[in-house]
């Protein structure tokens, strides 16, 4: 049984899936540890009626306050002793320094599109599904991949799920389809990972 840590921002439906997959048998893993850098957020709310022990790393304003909150969040999460970290929906690039704190210990994301196509800083939740339907693509999808430094959504690739844009779509039409792909993919990466394949 893997050991994770789970990084998240908000509703955490993602950490659902991962929840529910462990509670089901799909996935060999435990859930150890969930982190936030947002207080009050759902998947706070997730993490606290599965039983799984979770922090709140919001960054205090001033110079620096981004960079000791995602310290403090790197410290806490490795003093849960994980096999595997997952960014599920995590809405903040990590430092290169702050990826040191994680001592080697990989780490996979989660991305609401084909990358390397509509990626990189910036491409956030909907403003990566008004790209991809301002640029007129046919199929758009999710990417999980692994996080490295110096690298926003540009590490090595584990698998890609796919979907349609349908004409008429707007963003949150699109986000409902990729998300529900997100699910799916998010456990059939860990299982993946589990399984020594990713």
């Amino acid at each position: 049984m893997i050991r994770l840590a789970v990084l998240v921002s908000g509703g955490g439906t993602n950490l659902q899936a991962l929840i529910a997959a462990c509670a089901s048998g799909r996935l060999d893993a435990e859930i150890v540890y969930v982190a936030s850098n947002h207080a009050g957020v759902h998947a706070l709310e997730r993490a606290a009626a599965a039983g799984i022990p979770a922090g709140v790393f919001e960054a205090a304003q001033g110079k620096g306050g981004r960079s000791k909150a995602q310290t403090a969040m790197a410290e806490a999460v490795m003093a849960a002793n994980p096999d595997l970290i997952v960014a599920a929906g995590f809405d903040r690039v990590l430092y290169p320094a702050v990826l040191d704190h994680f001592k080697g210990t990989p780490i996979i994301n989660i991305h609401p599109s084909l990358l390397p196509a509509f990626g990189g800083r910036g491409m956030l939740g909907d403003k990566v599904h008004e790209a991809v339907i301002a640029a007129g693509v046919a199929e758009s999808g999710c990417t999980v991949h692994f996080l490295e430094p110096g690298m926003v959504d540009g590490g090595r690739i584990l698998l890609q799920r796919r979907v349609p844009v349908k004409p008429g779509d707007d963003a949150a039409s699109l986000a409902e389809r990729v998300l529900r792909e997100e699910h799916l993919a998010i456990v059939d990466a860990v299982a993946q990972f589990a399984t020594g394949q990713g």
